[in-house]
């Protein structure tokens, strides 16, 4: 396995790294758009092409060190991934380290949510995403792409930010109070810290790339107008990670374009800001 952004050999020990990163590239349930099974490798030679110094937490978050695990390759049907996302999630979470997460599509964080909120008994799940995805099951599946956060929306404090698709089949699921859609925050900021009062001390982060606009992040199965923008996006994450205990986080959903590195560049850039804001902020 490649070393984290090219990093030193001892800075990506398991043993000593802060941060453990696990890959799960299944792409099985997505309805249009495929590839994002294919975005891990371009997203580490992006990862590979940052400057390592973060300007804004003045830090070198790498320096914490970070480890690559084994893929979960897990594809023979959505329910065999969710147990074996599930099972494996577990049993890292017995190692207190900082768990991260990189897909596949959204479906992949089933496991992984369920797996957090058993440990963590009053979670919050932060939801940056297009979709909803409250879908309790879809094309025969609860573990489905469009199903990734009905789960915790049963089982932990759902919030969603950046929403502006949905089915109507999913409204008796929708917690109105707690769904930040993406035309009413438009523009402005005060929904932040409304939002962010309404989570509880832990908090896990769970991002759908297509959140983004497609302006800057096309790279995804389904992008939809409208989305959530950089600057704003980092800004209200900084608050959350001063604020909250962010537990984990994972980034689903990039489905890189050949010849098109930006919105690759943007998933590594991403990545590397919640590590650092983690680690600059959130260590309680």
């Amino acid at each position: 396995m490649r070393n984290f952004a090219g990093i030193e050999d001892e800075y990506c020990i398991k043993e000593s790294a802060h941060v453990w990163l696990q890959s799960i590239p299944y792409d099985g349930t997505s309805t249009w758009g495929k590839g994002a099974d294919k975005g891990f490798e371009p997203f580490l030679d992006a990862l590979e092409n940052l400057e390592l110094f973060d300007i804004e937490t003045s830090s070198e978050v790498y320096k914490k060190g970070v480890h690559i695990l084994p893929d979960i390759n897990e594809k023979r049907s959505p329910e065999a991934v969710f147990n074996a996302v599930y099972n494996s999630t577990k049993d890292l979470l017995k190692s207190n380290k900082f768990l991260t997460f990189f897909g596949g599509e959204h479906s992949v964080s089933i496991g992984i949510i369920k797996a957090f909120y058993e440990k963590h008994k009053n979670l919050t799940v932060l939801q940056l995403d297009a979709h909803t995805d409250l879908r309790p099951e879809y094309h025969g599946s609860p573990y489905n792409h469009a199903c990734a956060v009905y789960d915790a929306s049963v089982n932990a404090n759902l919030i969603q930010v950046g929403i502006r698709s949905m089915d109507s089949s999913e409204l008796p699921y929708l917690n109105r109070d707690k769904c930040y859609f993406a035309e009413d925050i438009y523009g402005t900021d005060d929904w932040m810290d409304r939002s962010i009062a309404q989570m509880t001390d832990d908090v896990y982060l769970t991002i759908d790339l297509d959140a983004f606009d497609p302006s800057i992040m096309p790279s995804t199965g389904t992008p939809e107008p409208g989305g959530l923008l950089w600057n704003p996006t980092l800004k209200y994450l900084k608050k959350v990670f001063q604020q909250k205990n962010v537990v984990g986080f994972d980034l689903v959903e990039l489905a890189p374009i050949e010849g098109l590195s930006a919105p690759t560049f943007l998933a590594a850039k991403l990545y590397y800001k919640l590590l650092s804001y983690k680690f600059k902020y959130g260590e309680k």
